[in-house]
């Protein structure tokens, strides 16, 4: 054994600086977002009826006959999108609801003890010479007891995690205090030579981690990684902790629970075997087939492959060409990484969010046509401010592209809340606003912006109309929610006037200087 590890340890030293303690070149991947629409899709493709955007407000109960006693029979759902509330009725109600597993099972019972202890997980995404490309690194004892590791993603390399307890929140945020800490482990790994810097950092996310106690343990205390089944006297079943590598386990005990506690007509779980989908007739060579077949690069067809398994088909065929004698077809969104234009295909979004899972999509109910009532001059205007935050015309603003704008008219405002605003009206929730999304919310700023100032502005020695005033005032409103209409559109009006103000010195009247 200590033979593999020093050969594994000379090979690693050979292609990167990080000296490794435990090295696990075997460990699986996966992307957690397209495995958890695979699960979605192959359940409906079994009779599911899916929805997304919904929420349970409370749980409905009946007596019943036999034992007179209360049971669950349904919840009442409410449509986030919509705010339409409505009753969902079934012979039985399972919990899957992750951090949020208590505030459910206290729906069907205030007294209920809590067995869910929500842990932060944050990871950090760095250039990828952080680590070779076909090699990951976990190193199980840290400074702390927790695990640091190093895996290559998307030729960037991702670090992580902490291990720390949260509140529950449905946008975790990761805190630089815990951002330094993986720093500060990454650099223990490092030579000497090699400078870790927090402008290293390329992005970080946090994950709430719903690790649980049993409730039916002697030792309440003891918190585990593996997953619960509870079923509550009023006959709720709770499947809580678990993780991906062990859904299918977890599914399996809980369907099973659920057929023998209400005597559903249904025989045991049949997850063993079962193909999620566009598993099928995935093959690990079926990438070639999409090189010959389409024409597509190599990188493109086998990330498409990985994503999409046997459905790579299908979005192979809305590839549009590239009029290149090579690849035949696949334009890129961005040069460096292989996702294709029609991956981004709106309408195959749109009818997935209505068809299968019930739903329109927000930019369908805000459409450039029959929402945005904005005259020709209006919309020249507004598409003007859009481009000055948008200074390299990528089409979209980012908070990175508000913060440089304030930044040069001398304004500081708090990421937390910028990140706030530009969620407001980020529609797709993509992270980004797009023109068309800003058209939409621009019409807020003809509302009158209403503003209570708890002292006069003489009181701060600062002239009626000067620009740190106005500014001031701005930021304090903005950032309380003191303003009716679109706080992005209120913010990005008042900036550009300040930037307008900015004119260039004469040299006439600069005495010759710049």
């Amino acid at each position: 054994m200590s033979d593999i590890l020093l050969a594994v340890r000379s090979l690693w030293l050979e292609v990167t600086p990080v000296p490794p303690l435990m090295l696990s070149p075997a460990a699986g991947q996966h992307n957690d977002a397209r495995m958890n629409l695979a699960i979605a899709l192959t359940a409906a493709r079994y009779g599911a009826a899916t929805a997304n955007y919904m929420e349970v407000v409370s749980l409905l109960k009946k007596t019943d006959p036999q034992t007179g006693k209360e049971r669950v029979s349904g919840a009442r759902c409410k449509d986030v999108l919509t705010g339409e509330e409505f009753d969902v009725r079934a012979k039985c109600v399972i919990n899957a609801t992750g951090p949020f597993t208590d505030i459910v099972r206290k729906m069907d019972d205030k007294d209920a003890a809590a067995i869910c202890q929500p842990s932060a997980g944050v990871h950090i995404v760095m250039p990828g010479y952080y680590s070779p490309e076909s090699m990951g690194l976990l190193d199980p004892a840290t400074s702390d007891g927790r695990v640091i590791f190093f895996l290559p993603w998307q030729k960037m390399t991702i670090a992580g995690t902490t291990d720390t307890p949260t509140d529950v929140t449905h946008h975790p945020i990761p805190s630089e205090e815990d951002i330094n800490f993986i720093l500060n482990e990454v650099r223990n790994y490092l030579s000497c030579d090699v400078e870790v810097r927090r402008g290293d950092v390329l992005a970080a996310w946090s994950g709430i981690r719903p690790l649980v106690t049993d409730p039916k343990s002697a030792d309440t205390q003891s918190i585990s990684r593996n997953h619960v089944v509870d079923i509550s006297e009023s006959g709720l079943i709770t499947i809580a902790g678990g993780k991906w590598t062990t859904y299918r386990s977890m599914a399996e005990d809980t369907v099973n629970a659920a057929v023998k506690t209400h005597n559903l007509k249904a025989g045991p779980s049949k997850t063993v075997g079962l193909f999620l989908q566009g598993g099928k007739d995935w093959s690990p060579t079926l990438y070639i087939r999409l090189v010959q077949d389409y024409g597509l690069e190599s990188e493109v067809a086998q990330h498409l492959a990985a994503t999409y398994g046997d459905k790579a088909f299908e979005v192979a065929k809305m590839a549009s060409v590239t009029g290149k004698r090579w690849p035949i077809v696949g334009v890129r969104l961005v040069s460096e990484f292989p996702y294709i234009e029609a991956e981004e295909e709106l309408e195959t979004a749109k009818k997935f969010l209505y068809y299968e899972m019930g739903y329109k999509s927000r930019s369908e109910q805000l459409t450039d046509h029959s929402e945005i009532s904005l005259l020709p001059s209006d919309i020249d205007r507004y598409k003007k401010r859009f481009h000055k935050f948008d200074a390299d015309q990528k089409g979209f603003i980012t908070t990175v592209d508000v913060q440089r704008v304030l930044e040069s008219i001398s304004v500081q405002m708090d990421e937390n809340t910028l990140h706030e605003i530009l969620n407001e009206v980020d529609l797709n929730k993509n992270g980004q606003v797009e023109l068309n999304e800003f058209l939409q919310v621009s019409r807020g700023e003809r509302k009158q912006v209403a503003i209570k100032m708890p002292w006069r502005r003489e009181e701060a020695g600062w002239p009626s109309e000067s620009v740190a005033y106005l500014l001031f005032k701005l930021m304090s409103a903005v950032q309380k929610g003191r303003v009716s209409g679109s706080r992005l559109a209120i913010l990005m009006k008042t900036a550009e006037e300040n930037l307008d103000r900015r004119v260039p010195i004469p040299v006439d009247r600069s005495c010759g200087g710049l």
